[in-house]
């Protein structure tokens, strides 16, 4: 039985939308577990809107909230009163607990998996990975995310060897393609970090490293990760899906702005909501911290019940695949 932590505070859609995404998963996976971490009085009411297996799931109270707003730091030493705090205790301390997800404050997430977990021997630096959908239709991992502003050369070395474990266990990816992310393609091009990093990468023989990729190849299916700092990578992320939504935006107002359109519209519903889905981040899920002690999930700020449920999906296959082992392991081998 794989158990998972989910903390309902913190999010914009908190805690009804927590709930239901953990009610969801525990209807399609069978040998898990999931404990709910929050206001004890609020979750009780809300799974009273839910059927589920009761001998499955439990309840953490834990009223206080960590906001965006709060010091992440400060929060996560002082507010032990909160939801997040209360999973990291847990995460720390309970052995038949694997993992944990969180819509909460990333920079609080952040803080508590360095100050409370730690890292895995010989990981320098835990990062985010969060994964889109590709032209292909296949997925491509970004990493890091926004952990780690600041990178040289080892670090993000370490972050193409993590996350490529990650896709092979987690989504099955055989050989992942992994590309560096950089001004252009040329192994020549970039700062002298990136110059140093292709060299690193392309010397590495357990990864598929491919080269160079630019941003605006992130969606062709080419590539099944990518690497970068967590400055370039959160700006990559961020941008990529704020147009993926503008463009959503732009195609629902051209097919209002006459009669003709709207017709054309309705021909087109399904295909339309098909486009919108494939665009929608709460399919597929959050972004994992690799390189923790223990499993953490990152869900979108706004995640609704889906994401939820998608977030603790893949911290049930990070464990079910033995992903820390295998990153400890591929360390050790490395040293």
């Amino acid at each position: 039985m794989i158990k998972i932590l989910v903390d309902t505070l913190g999010g914009d859609n908190s805690p009804s939308a927590n709930v239901e995404g953990a009610v969801k998963a525990l209807s399609s996976i069978e040998d898990l577990e999931v404990v709910l971490v929050g206001d004890e009085k609020v979750i009780s009411e809300q799974l009273k809107n839910f059927t589920f297996d009761a001998s499955r799931l439990s309840i953490v109270h834990a009223p206080d909230e960590i906001s965006c707003n709060d010091k992440p730091t400060e929060a996560i030493k002082t507010k032990k009163g909160s939801s997040l705090y209360k999973c990291y205790e847990i995460l720390r301390t309970d052995e038949t607990v694997h993992g944990m997800v969180s819509t909460g404050s990333t920079g609080a997430i952040l803080a508590g998996a360095v100050l409370r977990l730690g890292r895995i021997k010989g990981i320098k630096r835990p990062a985010f990975c969060p994964i889109l959908p590709t032209m292909k239709g296949s997925l491509v991992g970004i990493c890091d995310s926004g952990a780690n502003v600041d990178c040289d050369s080892v670090q993000l070395t370490q972050f193409a060897v993590m996350a490529d474990l990650y896709l092979k266990k987690a989504y099955g990816v055989e050989s992942p393609k992994v590309a560096l992310l950089n001004v252009g393609v040329e192994e020549e091009k970039g700062d002298l970090l990136r110059k140093e990093t292709f060299a690193a990468l392309k010397a590495n023989d357990k990864i598929n490293f491919v080269g160079n990729m630019e941003g605006r190849d992130l969606l062709s299916g080419n590539y099944d990760l990518v690497v970068c700092d967590g400055f370039s990578g959160n700006v990559l992320l961020k941008s990529t899906e704020g147009a993926c939504l503008e463009m959503l935006k732009i195609l629902k107002k051209t097919f209002m702005k006459n009669l003709k359109n709207r017709i054309a519209a309705g021909i087109l519903k399904k295909d339309v909501y098909a486009l919108k889905d494939f665009m929608d981040y709460n399919n597929y899920g959050g972004a994992v911290l690799l390189g923790a002690n223990k499993t953490v999930v990152k869900g979108h700020g706004s995640s609704k019940a889906v994401s939820v449920f998608h977030c603790i999906e893949q911290a049930y296959n990070m464990e079910k695949k033995n992903l820390r082992e295998a990153i400890s392991q591929a360390v050790a081998q490395a040293e």
